[in-house]
Formats: C-alpha cells, sequence, structure tokens
C-alpha cells in the first residue's frame, strides 16, 4: 500500500514532548528544526505536552521543557501556557477527544475492546517463543467484539498489508505485514497510548510535517495505517539522524555526557551559540560557512537537506562556536555576561568598579570559550591581580640571567617614567610608550619588561604591563612597583 503525504502549503510544524525528566539536546534538536521550518515557511509552530504515561511523568518537567524553549528563543505560537485555537495542550486534558476518534474507528470496523487478560496474554507469547515464532495479537483477534465500555483496552484492527512511504530524510521507505498487528488505542485507565493520541492531535491541529528520531520508523507502519482508517492524509515525515557519543559509533547518553539543556546556560553559553551548534548536528547548509545568527539559520535552512547518517556531538566545536558568538556581541552584552560569572569574593573588592570590568573586557574576551571561564581564570589567579596586589616571589621578580641590582635598576627607571605621567594622561599608549622607550635602549627588552610585568601581576605569564597599569591604575601600578623593590632591597 503505497500512502501519499500531506503537501499543504500552511505549514504546521509540532514539537510534542513527554515531561519524563530532563530536555536533553536531541529533544532541542527536533524543536528547533521544526521551528526553523515553520518560521522559515511563515507557519505556526506548536507545542504540545504527551503526558498519557502518567507512571514515567516527572514533576515539573513540562514547565522545564517551556523554560529551555524560552532560553534558546524557540518560540511557539500555540502552547499550554499561551494556549490557542487547539486548546488544551496537555494531552490528559483532551481524552474525551481520543474518545470521540475511538468511536468512530470502533463504527468503521477498526476498533473492538481487547477482550483477554494479562495472563491470557502471557500464555500467547510464551506458545510463539515455545513455536520459535513472533507473537502477533492479530492472530488472536476475536471473532466477535463486545461493546466497549472503557473498562478494557481497545484495540486497532490492523489491515494486514504492506506499507511504503516517502520520508525527506530517508527517501522510500517500506515495510512487509509482518511490521503491523493489534496495538492497543486506548488503555483500561482511559489514557490513549502515544500510537493513537498524536495521530488524533496531529489531526487536529493540521500538521504537516512531523519531525522526529529514527526510532519511529518501525511504527510508522502503525500510524499509517491509522490515517488510512480514518480516510486521511498523513503529514510528511523527516526522520532526522541520531546525535552520537564519543567517537561517533553510538547514540549519545547520559554516561556519555548528554546534559540537561538548562546546563548549557548555567555554564555560560549562550543561546544562539547553542542554537547554531545544534543546527548543525544533522542538517548541512551547502557552504562553508559555520556561524549562524537565528535569522540566518531561518533564511538558509531546508528540510531537504537533513542528512541520514549520524552527527556526533563534538563540545571542541560548540565551544569554538560559542567564542565567535561571545565575540559578535555588543561590548555592552560581553561585560555584562563577563560580571554575572564574578566569583563573590572578587565582586565583593572594593577595586571591583564598573569601569575597571569595562575595561578587562576585550582581555577577558579573547581569553574564553564560554563566561564560565571567567569563574575558572579567577580561580586560577589569571583575573585576581587586577583587583588585589598579588604576592611576589624574590627569586622570580628578575629575568633569567639578571641579577637582583640591575633588575631594581630596570624597576627604578620604570617607576620614574610612570611617575611623571598624569592622571588624565594615564593609558596604554602614553604607559607603553615610556616603558618602550627605555626597554629599547636595552640589548635585550626582557630584563626590563619581565620584572614590571611580575611586579604588576605577580605572574610570568600575563597581559602585557601596559594593558595591567592602564587598567589598574596609576596609584596602584606604583604601589606595587615598590612592593617588588622593597623585597629586592
Amino acid at each position: 500500500m503505497i500512502i501519499s503525504m500531506n503537501s499543504e502549503k500552511n505549514i504546521v510544524t509540532r514539537f510534542a514532548p513527554s515531561p519524563t525528566g530532563m530536555m536533553h539536546v536531541g529533544g532541542i534538536r527536533t524543536a528547533l528544526y521544526a521551528w526553523l521550518w515553520a518560521r522559515k515557511n511563515k507557519g505556526t509552530f506548536i507545542l504540545r505536552i504527551e503526558d498519557t504515561d502518567k507512571e514515567r511523568e516527572v514533576a515539573g518537567s513540562a514547565d522545564h521543557i517551556m523554560a529551555a524553549l524560552g532560553w534558546l528563543g524557540i518560540a511557539y505560537d500555540e502552547g499550554p501556557d499561551i494556549g490557542g485555537p487547539h486548546a488544551p495542550y496537555l494531552q490528559s486534558e483532551r481524552l474525551s477527544l481520543y474518545r470521540t476518534y475511538a468511536e468512530t474507528l470502533i463504527q468503521k470496523g477498526f476498533a473492538y475492546p481487547d477482550p483477554y487478560t494479562d495472563e491470557e496474554l502471557q500464555q500467547f507469547r510464551e506458545k510463539a517463543d515455545d513455536e520459535k515464532r513472533p507473537f502477533l495479537f492479530r492472530d488472536h483477534r476475536p471473532e466477535t467484539f463486545g461493546t466497549w465500555d472503557g473498562t478494557k483496552p481497545l484495540r486497532f484492527k490492523t489491515p494486514i498489508a504492506s506499507y511504503a512511504w516517502h520520508d525527506v530524510a530517508r527517501g522510500d521507505l517500506s515495510a512487509g505485514v509482518e511490521a503491523v498487528d493489534d496495538f492497543i488505542l486506548i488503555k483500561s485507565d482511559g489514557y490513549p497510548t502515544y500510537n493513537f493520541a498524536h495521530i488524533v492531535d496531529d489531526i487536529e491541529m493540521g500538521v504537516t510535517h512531523v519531525m522526529r528520531g529514527e526510532e519511529f520508523i518501525s511504527s510508522t507502519p502503525k500510524f499509517l495505517a491509522v490515517y488510512e482508517a480514518l480516510g486521511l492524509t498523513p503529514p510528511i515525515f523527516v526522520t532526522l539522524p541520531p546525535i552520537l557519543g564519543p567517537g561517533g559509533t553510538k547514540k549519545l547518553s547520559k554516561r556519555d555526557g548528554a546534559k540537561d539543556v538548562l546546563e548549557y546556560r548555567d555554564e555560560g553559553y549562550l543561546p544562539e551559540a547553542i542554537v547554531n551548534f545544534l543546527a548543525l548536528l544533522g542538517w548541512n547548509p551547502g557552504t562553508e560557512k559555520e556561524i549562524f545568527s537565528p535569522e540566518e539559520l531561518i533564511a538558509e535552512f531546508d528540510i531537504a537537506r537533513v542528512q541520514r547518517s549520524g552527527a556526533q556531538l563534538d563540545t571542541k566545536k560548540l565551544d569554538w562556536i560559542n567564542r565567535e558568538h561571545i565575540r559578535a556581541l555588543s561590548y555592552e552584552k560581553q561585560e555584562e555576561g563577563i560580571t554575572a560569572h564574578l566569583p563573590e569574593n572578587i565582586r565583593e573588592l572594593p577595586t571591583c568598579t564598573t569601569n575597571r570590568i569595562h575595561s578587562l573586557v576585550p582581555i577577558i574576551v579573547e581569553r574564553i570559550e564560554k563566561f564560565s571561564d571567567v569563574r575558572t581564570m579567577a580561580e586560577s589567579g589569571e583575573l585576581g591581580f587586577f583587583f588585589s596586589s598579588p604576592v611576589l616571589d624574590a627569586e622570580k621578580i628578575s629575568f633569567k640571567g639578571s641579577i637582583p641590582t640591575e633588575t631594581r635598576g630596570h624597576l627604578e627607571t620604570a617607576r620614574t617614567l610612570l611617575t611623571d605621567i598624569a592622571d588624565s594622561d594615564w593609558d596604554i599608549a602614553m604607559i607603553k610608550d615610556r616603558i618602550m622607550s627605555y626597554a629599547d635602549t636595552l640589548p635585550k627588552r626582557g630584563p626590563a619588561l619581565h620584572p614590571l610585568r611580575y611586579a604588576l601581576s605577580g605572574r610570568e605569564q600575563s597581559p602585557d604591563p601596559f594593558t595591567i597599569a592602564s587598567i589598574i591604575g596609576r596609584i596602584d601600578t606604583l604601589a606595587r612597583i615598590d612592593t617588588a623593590l622593597g623585597i629586592l632591597a
């Protein structure tokens, strides 16, 4: 049986997660692709929460899903918290609708109440195992059916037929009669199964494109059978490639480092960078371009370029993309991100002023890949000296091969040159001009520049002394040079 797909021009996509825990990158990528395709075609993007599996539901998950989408800027046009023409958007509040569709299937002869107990079904399965054949419920389909009163599961009477369909990403697919069996539509507790509820909702909400993982390919014949029984055209299917863990050999799991999406927020990643990164995990723009704004992704995205093969989650690539997005931020946004991630012990210092942080922005941005690196820099000592005087080691002040008396002479000269600079003229250009005019008179610059760098930072590797001096100011600069001179004395 060849199934034609929905080709309406009014594009409607949806993201329909189950509230069973964290929102990981695989789920968010599905939402992202559905959102991009809807926005690309000026269509509608719907958020629907599929909460019919009450045993697995985790309290707060639905709110968490909406928070993750909100942080990433994946805005839905209809959803549980904003409503819309197809409300409600929680499946647990749509039970009467599923029952109506179920009654339609019963009337058309495509559904019947399951007459068997769990024990009887187990006996059927064991017999099939003994006979080394697959268990098929349709082999035990009763010849006559009673009236369904909701106390028994309702099963779909699947036509025994093969199916062929087209998937945008996977091409032409097919399945034989062995792929279909009588499955449960509505459980005895009154809740529908996924196999039934999502079809009803997609029909009611006018969904034209369904994007989901490859684990649903084997169930597609079931879905097609229901659409056929209802006399309706299925949506267009786009099977997304799996996201692979380290090494690219298996699907990403928690054990491989799969994270809750909001963990990336807490680690200082930009939402635009996460969106950029996830968009490239399974979609190829057809160019060498790798840095995209959300607006550029909307303009470029095409489901025809969704890949078949899996895409490896490469955190180094994510860090690089995030760094590029940080560098593209406005100066004010960079400063805001840095300030938010400075540790408390630095923010409490009287020298941690707005002006000083403002001056540090270019230095920090050059050295970080995500804003949480600011805290790492602070903990490693890369930032502390900008806010408080460093502890100096007498043996490290002198340049290699220099003796303390020579070093003292260089520092005294530097102090004299810097003392003559007025506060109003204190900037990096003036400081560098004064110090370099002296260093260039020496056979090597190191004996003059190294002691000054170390006196100001307490580190053998740090930004150049001119930058440090311009940021900490004239008074602190001279005081730190005096401290080094005292140690050398």
